[in-house]
């Protein structure tokens, strides 16, 4: 008998939308154990980076071999109502534009069906020298494959 864990896997695929979940621990919070204004940026963070991953965009691979990586060049946030400790929280993305050198994505933080924030990011793809270069062509047809919510292999 196999007692092991399944495979992590926080985030998945819904047509055009990207779901990820999070859970509100005491570090997330303040002393009112309402959760702390920087940290819905960090639960928008990690499900933007479990999209790229299931969509096998890999960014390590592209940092580590000098191609270049993506930067935030955009944030807009609106907080709408307070997430607090120990909820379940749902980050849901969805890819508005894809550009040469960018892409423009959405994202909802629920609580249920209480809309909590909206955000919306603009993120670039940077050579290494700090400068935009067009982000590899396969990366742009994912971005546009999950835009127009098609099914490809990951």
């Amino acid at each position: 008998m196999d007692n092991s864990p399944p495979p992590f896997q926080p985030g998945y695929f819904d047509g055009a939308t990207h779901h990820f979940r999070v859970r509100v621990y005491f570090e997330d919070t303040d002393l009112s154990g309402i959760v702390y204004h920087a940290n819905y940026i960090r639960y928008m963070e990690r499900a933007r980076s479990d999209m790229l991953r299931l969509a096998g965009i890999d960014q390590r691979a592209a940092m580590e071999s000098g191609e270049g990586a993506w930067a935030i060049t955009d944030l807009a946030l609106k907080y709408r109502l307070p997430a607090k400790l120990d909820d379940d929280l749902l980050v849901i993305s969805t890819v508005d534009a894809v550009r040469g050198a960018s892409v423009i994505i959405s994202q909802n933080i629920m609580r249920g069906q209480q809309l909590l924030t909206t955000g919306r990011v603009t993120a670039a793809f940077l050579a290494p020298d700090g400068r935009p270069r067009r982000q590899p062509k396969n990366w742009a047809d994912r971005f546009t494959a999950i835009m127009n919510g098609e099914n490809f292999p990951c």
